[in-house]
């Protein structure tokens, strides 16, 4: 898979807002408002692509929390790619990243069905239960230095 940095409003980045509004959004009835696109301005905006192709198969955003820690959200794979190792490259590339900005800590809120995945990396969950668009998460980071 070829791993890439996005920009912001770019074609990529409409290509990443489909395939959030599919595989995280619609799912639950949900879209994306305007304050909710308007949060990714600032943020690191990471995709996966079919090799030599412009086919975004998987994608994710990392937010700066604080000069250490950044927040790994809208982790999204393409239901084709899922089950195939897509999502764990994806996170290590998106821990390489974070790694290369000076990050420490990488932090998440993970959907009880995806816990078991995070652990698998490295990931240690720090909160009790909470329900976040109305399904339960978890508060996760790891070390990354």
């Amino acid at each position: 898979m070829d791993f890439k940095v996005i920009g912001y409003m770019s074609s990529g980045y409409d290509q990443m807002v489909a395939l959030r509004t599919k595989i995280l959004r619609k799912p639950l009835g949900l879209t994306f408002l305007e304050d909710d696109l308007d949060r990714d301005k600032n943020d690191i905006l990471l995709a996966a692509y079919f090799p030599e192709s412009e086919q975004m198969i998987g994608c994710c955003i990392l937010t700066p929390l604080s000069a250490i820690t950044v927040q790994l959200r809208q982790m999204a794979v393409d239901d084709f790619y899922q089950g195939k190792g897509l999502g764990s490259e994806l996170l290590q590339f998106a821990e390489k990243v974070a790694g290369e900005r000076g990050f420490e800590y990488l932090y998440l809120h993970a959907r009880k069905v995806a816990v078991d995945f995070y652990k698998k990396h490295g990931y240690t969950i720090e909160s009790d239960q909470f329900t976040e668009v109305g399904i339960p998460h978890f508060e996760m980071i790891k070390r990354l230095i």
